[in-house]
């Protein structure tokens, strides 16, 4: 089907693309990679009177450092982010994870940003980014920013907490240098969204783990954190008996979907043999 007729706006700067947002009004949709936002102009579930292209801002697509921090443009695609030394060094959990995002088109074409604000509790980035406790830049109408934490920045399915005329400019994720990452997705088909995956960094010194941090995809309306897992992982051995009995809490306190991919109690039992094969992995470097 062929999209319905709208205005397609490409400013070069934040400050032109509040501007042409904040014209629009509620007729105006924000275009990124636009992997999520071009399937649903073409089956007109969504029918706006303005698209906003941000890909001619440049400023939107760096990655640098700023002291203690990874800063992330929004704009940044998954290939720019895996091409990434600073986040390979410094956040490898999100590396570990856009590899596993869909194929090499879509991670050419696809941003961090736009996959984060879209929202879709089965899409993988969200998890890395509550785990590595992101910051997230947000702009407004009059070169207002305001930064917001990951645990306050997903609101609900396909809602997060950027506004009405305002956009996500970076994506600040504290540097966890030498720790080891794992990203653990279950899939049917390949390419598919997760059924159920797990994002977990760990910080192992002397053979024990010192500290974890675990966030669980498609186990609820938003990326969760399972933090009856972390907790219960300091201190103790990074070995199998061990993780596995951390492990066992993974579930408590979700609520996954029930679909044609399994129901609540497969996704739950799930996200405990995947969140200790992800600690084990993320142990192991």
């Amino acid at each position: 089907m062929i999209p319905s007729q709208f205005e397609y706006v490409a400013p070069e700067s934040i400050a032109d693309a509040i501007a042409a947002l904040a014209e629009s009004g509620d007729d105006g949709k924000v275009l990124a990679g636009g992997q999520s936002l071009l399937p649903v102009l073409r089956l007109r579930l969504n029918t706006p009177e303005t698209v906003v292209d941000l890909g001619r801002i440049a400023a939107l697509r760096e990655i640098s450092e700023d002291g203690d921090y990874v800063v992330i443009g929004s704009m940044a695609t998954h290939s720019d982010v895996l091409a990434s030394d600073l986040v390979t060094q410094h956040a490898l959990l999100l590396h570990k994870t856009v590899t596993e995002v869909a194929d090499p088109q879509i991670r050419h074409r696809g941003t961090v940003g736009g996959a984060l604000v879209h929202a879709d509790p089965a899409g993988d980035v969200g998890a890395a980014a509550l785990a590595l406790d992101a910051e997230f830049v947000i702009a407004g109408p009059g070169g207002a920013t305001r930064t917001v934490a990951a645990k306050d920045f997903f609101v609900d399915i396909f809602e997060t907490a950027v506004g009405d005329g305002e956009l996500l400019t970076q994506v600040r994720i504290p540097k966890h240098t030498g720790w080891g990452a794992h990203y653990e997705k279950f899939v049917r088909v390949a390419h598919q969204w997760a059924i159920v995956a797990v994002a977990a960094t760990v910080r192992v010194e002397g053979g024990s783990i010192a500290e974890a941090k675990i966030g669980l995809t498609n186990m609820g309306s938003t990326p969760l954190r399972a933090t009856a897992v972390e907790g219960a992982l300091v201190g103790k051995p990074a070995d199998d008996a061990a993780v596995r009995a951390a492990a066992a809490s993974a579930a408590e306190g979700t609520n996954p979907p029930s679909d044609l991919n399994g129901d609540a109690a497969y996704r739950k039992h799930l996200a405990t043999v995947l969140t200790r094969r992800a600690v084990l992995a993320a142990a192991g470097g």
